[in-house]
């Protein structure tokens, strides 16, 4: 079920998906309400969910981790015991960043970075352990966009 959130609300959340590390003073200033408002208001969007986490985010290339891989799986395995063997397996890899089941042709969608090609080649051997029909990797040569942020324009208002 979608929160449903105000307008203050929604600009606190706009703020902070710019810069999680803006104190509680700062985003009421900038919202217009008070500090205790508007920690009240974050602390509960926690509780509910709608903040998940707050992270800082580094820069890939910086970490020696300048190629991004999207590797596509299918499998012929679709039972419970082998789905959990997989995840178990995809939750152990730090290149790994994300994992998604899909509809359609391929089973699995998962976007890694490595260092280089023997890079991936380890991650590669890596994932084969589970069993897979087919691998295919597509690797990013230029990226035009990127950003953690949602847009607020879909959520329900109060």
């Amino acid at each position: 079920m979608a929160a449903r959130l105000n307008r203050q609300d929604k600009q606190i959340l706009e703020l902070l998906q710019g810069d999680a590390t803006l104190s509680v003073g700062e985003i009421a200033e900038r919202v217009g309400v008070s500090k205790s408002a508007c920690w009240r208001r974050i602390h509960k969007m926690e509780e509910e969910g709608i903040i998940a986490d707050r992270v800082t985010l580094l820069n890939q290339h910086k970490l020696n981790l300048p190629l991004t891989v999207y590797i596509s799986i299918r499998t012929n395995q679709h039972n419970d015991q082998w789905a959990a063997q997989f995840a178990e397996l995809v939750q152990g890899v730090a290149e790994i960043l994300e994992v998604h089941r899909m509809s359609g042709d391929l089973d699995y969608l998962i976007k890694a970075v490595v260092t280089d090609m023997p890079g991936y080649d380890r991650l590669y051997k890596e994932l084969i352990k589970a069993d897979l029909f087919d691998v295919s990797s597509s690797f990013v040569m230029e990226t035009m966009k990127q950003t953690t942020r949602l847009p607020l324009t879909y959520a329900i208002d109060k």
